[in-house]
């Protein structure tokens, strides 16, 4: 929730309308405090000294008007939810402790008992099994379809429908959704479109300007870029941000670390710049990868293969994103996970880790990682096979990856079988 406080007024004026999201990631926060410090101050407090009671008391029952405790609002933060937002082109921001408390906060303050959510089932496993699982509990119902199958959102609708959840690109197939068709589909039934933009960013893509109401983030992912925080995000209208989420946020307490919200909003000044060069290099190996005898496919938006190759180039400024899957060839899914284990192993310079975004390339085994706690045919639903890899492609002289990975896929034909 953003909080106006007379002593941080800016000296010079708000910014002038119509800057591009590139300048606006470096320019938007709150103003500096009386010693006009040129980056952004740090502000590790959990409580404000008030001048009096009366203020004391105002600010308790305004909170826009001014700071009182650090579950409530800070400073760091306010001033990473504004970039944020004016990233993204919405009117707020609330920040969260991870991605995942986001799409946490945003179930709890739209959802009760009774009502209905059409999902993809391609999304992230941890979002898979919240929905499925956890909210189910509370009567929460959800419907998984296809994410790229718009006829099939639409036949999912019911009367209880309340929201509409996509991911796009997805994790790790990177399919991509027609965010315009999705949102007429929700409007139309008077229900709210989310959508988490973790892969693309706000430097390719922006949810909103394509008709959704609500876009989540994982901060942990690329809008840090260096692996260091955990971090989350809702953008959306104030309506919701300041009017539901926000009370939410306050009782409940998954709020974002002044410290993290510093370091993330510090890599959105760069966010622009890391993605498109990351971007470059991941169309170059996916290219690689889909001449490599030993690559059955490769999942990528950026080559002409993917299936929604033109819908993704023009929701995400013409390019493909930095996140690459491809499967191995085998006989069998034993065959295939053992061969995928043995290409992973094989890498020297690739980090094997389960995060992404982060500018050193990283790569996992995703059925037994983000989609491990899903059961076989969940999995297989998402088209999560055993000899998946997933590859988030980082700065690092292309040739050099290329190699790390042939290591593993050149000597790929002598692993059998585990």
């Amino acid at each position: 929730m953003s909080t106006d406080s007379p002593s941080l007024a800016p000296a010079r004026g708000e910014l002038p309308p119509g800057l591009h999201p590139d300048t606006l990631a470096l320019r938007t926060g709150i103003a500096p405090s009386q010693y006009g410090e040129h980056s952004e101050a740090l502000y590790l407090t959990s409580g404000y000294v008030q001048q009096d009671a009366e203020t004391s008391a105002r600010r308790f029952a305004h909170p826009q008007e001014g700071y009182t405790y650090t579950r409530t609002s800070n400073p760091s933060v306010t001033s990473f939810e504004r970039r944020l937002a004016a990233m993204e082109g919405t009117e707020s921001a609330i920040g969260t402790a991870s991605g995942m408390s986001a799409i946490l906060l945003m179930g709890l303050g739209l959802l009760k008992s009774g009502d209905h959510v059409i999902c993809s089932q391609s999304m992230f496993g941890s979002t898979i099994k919240l929905f499925g699982t956890d909210f189910a509990k509370f009567g929460v119902e959800t419907s998984f379809v296809s994410q790229t199958d718009a006829a099939a959102w639409r036949a999912a609708l019911r009367p209880s429908t309340r929201l509409l959840f996509a991911e796009t690109p997805t994790n790790p197939l990177t399919e991509v959704c027609d965010i315009r068709a999705l949102a007429a589909i929700a409007h139309e039934a008077g229900a709210l479109l989310a959508v988490d933009n973790c892969f693309a960013s706000p430097a390719l893509q922006r949810p909103i300007t394509l008709g959704a109401d609500l876009v989540i983030h994982s901060g942990t992912k690329f809008l840090d870029g260096q692996g260091r925080v955990m971090a989350g995000a809702i953008c959306g209208p104030r309506q919701y941000i300041d009017q539901v989420f926000w009370p939410l946020i306050r009782s409940t307490g998954m709020v974002l670390s002044p410290f993290n919200a510093w370091v993330v909003q510090k890599g959105l000044e760069t966010l622009a710049i890391r993605v498109k060069a990351q971007s470059a290099n991941a169309l170059q190996l996916a290219q690689w990868l889909e001449q490599h005898p030993a690559v059955e496919r490769v999942f990528y938006p950026g080559l002409p293969s993917h299936p929604q190759h033109a819908l993704a180039m023009a929701q995400q400024s013409g390019v493909g994103g930095a996140v690459i899957a491809f499967s191995v060839r085998a006989d069998g899914a034993e065959q295939a996970r053992a061969r995928v284990f043995h290409v992973i192993d094989s890498t020297r310079v690739c980090s094997i880790a389960t995060n992404l975004g982060d500018v050193k390339t990283l790569i996992s085994h995703p059925a037994s990682t983000s989609h491990g706690r899903l059961s076989e045919a969940q999995r297989l639903a998402a088209g999560v096979t055993q000899g998946l890899a997933r590859l988030s492609v980082g700065l690092e002289h292309v040739p050099d990856i290329q190699a790390d990975l042939a290591r593993g896929l050149d000597t790929i034909d002598a692993v059998s079988a585990a």
